[in-house]
């Protein structure tokens, strides 16, 4: 039995699943500042929830967009729901500090358990 049509087709559509599935991801594209020494990822029992911080000020609660009259209330909800559940901020590594600094505080006013900073991490002084 001759089995290399079989091997083209199945490269075939990995290449396909390979373009067409971060194509789909929605999340906000964000170019991570980066550090030496990362701090390793705590395994718990649920996943943080993520909040992203793009250079140009638009935020992202996971995959859904916020605006900025309705974020406080989206971040409240979510943490009525799940109170024992940490959120990681990602800031673009262009986003202006002073609204990174401002966000945090406000994410420490609605009361999350933990926040932490997403980074990149650096190996012999190139990105990762």
């Amino acid at each position: 039995m001759n089995v290399t049509p079989l091997v083209d087709v199945v490269l075939v559509l990995l290449i396909i699943f390979m373009v067409v599935i971060p194509a789909m991801e929605k999340s906000a594209q964000i170019e991570l500042p980066g550090i030496f020494n990362v701090d390793e990822d705590p395994k718990g029992k649920t996943d943080p929830w993520t909040l992203a911080l793009t250079t140009d000020g638009r935020m992202f609660f996971e995959q859904e967009e916020l605006d900025q009259d309705n974020f406080r209330t989206k971040l409240n909800d979510a943490l009525v729901r799940e109170p024992a559940r940490r959120l990681i901020l990602r800031a673009d590594r262009n986003a202006h500090y002073g609204k990174v600094r401002k966000l945090f505080a406000i994410c420490q006013e609605i009361g999350f358990p933990g926040i932490s900073l997403r980074v990149n991490e650096l190996k012999d002084g190139k990105k990762q």
